[in-house]
C-alpha cells in the first residue's frame, strides 16, 4: 500500500545520492546560476519513479503548494522534481492555472525550467480554450520578463498541424528585433519546428520578415 504523499521522500532520496564531483561540472554547465546536488538525469528520473511508486500523489488542490516546496529548495534537481510532479498530475491543470505557471517560469528562470513548462503545461492550457489562451499568450508576449516572452513564443512548439500560425507569426514579429540570445533562439526553434509541418509557409514568412541572423538560420535549418 502506498504512503500518503510527502515531498520529504524526494529530499531524502536526493540527499542520499549527492555527488559533489558531478555537482561542480553540472553547475558550470548552467553558467553557475544554480547549485546542484550532482544527480544526473537518468538517476534523478529513477529516484522520482521510486517516489511515485512509494507515495500516493498529492490531492489536485495541493499540487502547486507541494511543487513549490520542492521548487524553492536551492539545488537545481529540486526544480526538476517539482516540474516532474506537475507533469505527473498535468491532467488536473485548468486555464485558471496560467498565473501559477507564469510564477514557475519567472522564478529561478533559465532555459531548462522554462522549456519544460512552456511547450508542455502552458501549451496544454492554451489548447483547452484557444480564444482565452491566445489572449493570455499575447499578454505574456508583452511582458517585461524575457522568459515569459520566450514561453509565449514556444507555447505552440508541439502543436504541429494545430498551430495557430497567425498567432505564432504575430508573436515572432513582436520580438524579431530582440537582441536577447534566448529570444532569437526561441524564434528560430518555434519556426523550425513548425516547418516540419509546413516548410513552404515558414520559408515564405522568413523571406518576408526581418529576423536576426540566428533566428533566420535556426528557422531554415532543415528546409531544403
Amino acid at each position: 500500500m502506498k504512503k500518503a504523499w510527502n515531498h520529504q521522500g524526494i529530499i531524502e532520496k536526493f540527499q542520499a545520492n549527492r555527488n559533489e564531483e558531478q555537482a561542480g561540472p553540472m553547475k558550470a554547465y548552467m553558467k553557475n546560476h544554480f547549485p546542484f546536488l550532482g544527480i544526473k538525469s537518468p538517476l534523478r528520473k529513477s529516484l522520482l519513479r521510486e517516489q511515485f511508486l512509494e507515495y500516493e500523489l498529492p490531492e489536485p488542490a495541493a499540487l502547486f503548494s507541494e511543487a513549490w516546496k520542492l521548487y524553492e529548495l536551492p539545488e537545481r534537481e529540486y526544480q526538476y522534481a517539482a516540474i516532474a510532479l506537475i507533469d505527473k498530475m498535468k491532467k488536473h491543470l485548468t486555464t485558471e492555472d496560467f498565473p501559477v505557471l507564469r510564477q514557475f517560469i519567472e522564478t529561478k528562470s533559465w532555459w531548462d525550467s522554462v522549456d519544460s513548462v512552456a511547450p508542455t503545461f502552458v501549451g496544454q492550457l492554451v489548447k483547452l480554450d484557444r480564444n482565452y489562451g491566445e489572449k493570455v499568450m499575447l499578454d505574456w508576449s508583452n511582458s517585461d520578463n524575457m522568459w515569459t516572452n520566450r514561453s509565449a513564443i514556444l507555447h505552440q512548439l508541439k502543436f504541429k498541424d494545430q498551430t495557430d500560425i497567425d498567432l505564432l507569426f504575430h508573436i515572432v514579429q513582436q520580438h524579431a528585433d530582440s537582441n536577447e540570445f534566448f529570444i532569437q533562439k526561441a524564434i528560430g526553434w518555434a519556426l523550425r519546428e513548425y516547418a516540419k509541418t509546413d516548410p513552404e509557409v515558414v520559408k515564405r514568412f522568413v523571406g518576408e520578415t526581418t529576423l536576426k541572423p540566428l533566428s533566420r538560420r535556426e528557422a531554415l535549418k532543415h528546409i531544403n
